[in-house]
């Protein structure tokens, strides 16, 4: 495949996994928009790390809350998506970059929330 059609490919899987996840997550939900951020790249970055066998470091109590959501989000993703097995790590890791800005896009920067940037909050 060419690069533009990889790029392609990569935007429609990670579509596929953004609507997945919004559908059935609320780690991405968190009351403020720098929880939303943290939440979404932890778990998003755990599930990376998962599916593509590196080993997981879990440091701290935080570390251990986004593997717990990350697992259940790559066993989902690998039931769910056929493709997903197929893919190089380097592709894996390049659609969840790619969920990860939608989701900030969708969650952080299109939402109608004003609490979310409320600096009394």
């Amino acid at each position: 495949m060419q690069a533009k059609e990889i790029a392609s490919y990569i935007q429609d899987r990670a579509a596929e996994v953004t609507k997945l996840i919004q559908e059935r997550c609320l780690w991405q939900f968190h009351s403020r928009a720098w929880d939303r951020e943290e939440n979404i790249n932890g778990v998003l970055n755990m599930a990376a790390q998962i599916l593509t066998g590196e080993k997981v470091v879990l440091e701290t109590l935080i570390d251990r809350g986004f593997y717990a959501d990350a697992k259940i989000l790559a066993a989902d993703l690998e039931i769910r998506f056929a493709w997903l097995n197929s893919m190089e790590n380097s592709q894996k890791k390049a659609v969840l970059e790619a969920v990860k800005g939608m989701l900030v896009d969708i969650v952080i920067t299109k939402s109608k929330n004003g609490e979310l940037h409320y600096s009394l909050y």
